[in-house]
């Protein structure tokens, strides 16, 4: 399912099932025991599925949302009550000199402005420890995953306690770098919500731009393994000096 920022309580306790297995997250879990971090922050957790499944490993965990009503679902699952969670932006998260920060689900597209971009790349630099890493996925322009969401069929999930919901996924608009697109629930109460979204796609030269801009370096660039040739999954390490202009937290 395509990000969506999930301001609608009822349909925060419905994202899981529409978000199916996560098969990304094995690879987030390896890359994080391969970087050996121990101390994670979990921007844009959404309802938690990366974060408890670090807790459960021992790893201490902050996860950042800017959704309460993602973060309540979160607060509900086994080990939640080892995270700490955050209702905001990063700019609302402690100072924790993390070892990684991560964004899975591509969050990182929700920042459409370079002006929020960079903002966050600064917010994260400032809560990492000198030599920490940030690791985030971001789809491919050139793969252009927008025609295939404008051909997505409805899908309907028997819900446990809730019943069977209908998801219908609308491409709004195509005006690139922008994507927007509408996803519409229908529950068996008759109730009918939506949320609207909106992503940017930067490319793989822009990216490594705006990091090394931030006082990063750009480590290595992988593919997703559960999606190849859909997505860039960035691993950067935090310097202890920008290279950018502006001034840094």
């Amino acid at each position: 399912m395509p990000d969506m920022v999930i301001t609608d309580p009822r349909l925060a306790r419905i994202y899981d099932a529409f978000d199916g297995e996560r098969h990304d997250l094995p690879a987030y879990l390896g890359i994080i025991e391969e970087l050996g971090a121990r101390r994670v922050l979990d921007i844009g957790c959404g309802t938690g599925c990366l974060a408890v499944r670090l807790a459960e490993r021992g790893i201490e965990v902050v996860g950042v949302d800017p959704s309460g009503a993602s973060v309540a679902v979160a607060r509900t699952k086994e080990h939640a009550g080892k995270i700490t969670w955050v209702v905001g932006g990063v700019d609302a998260a402690p100072d924790m000199a993390a070892d990684l920060a991560v964004m899975t689900g591509n969050v990182a597209q929700v920042f459409g402005s370079d002006e929020s971009w960079h903002h966050t790349l600064d917010a994260i630099h400032a809560r990492l420890r000198p030599g920490g890493h940030l690791v985030f996925e971001t789809r491919r322009p050139a793969r252009k995953a927008w025609v295939d969401w404008a051909k997505s069929e409805p899908v309907t999930l028997d819900i446990p306690g809730i019943g069977a919901v209908r998801e219908i996924l609308d491409v709004t608009e195509v005006a690139l770098p922008f994507v927007s697109f509408r996803h519409t629930y229908h529950f068996p109460d008759g109730e009918t919500r939506t949320e609207d979204s909106r992503l940017r796609f930067r490319d793989e030269d822009e990216l490594r731009a705006s990091l090394t801009a931030r006082g990063y370096r750009v480590v290595d660039v992988r593919e997703a393994p559960d999606r190849p040739g859909r997505e860039f999954v960035f691993i950067a390490e935090r310097i202890s000096s920008p290279t950018g202009d502006m001034h840094r937290p």
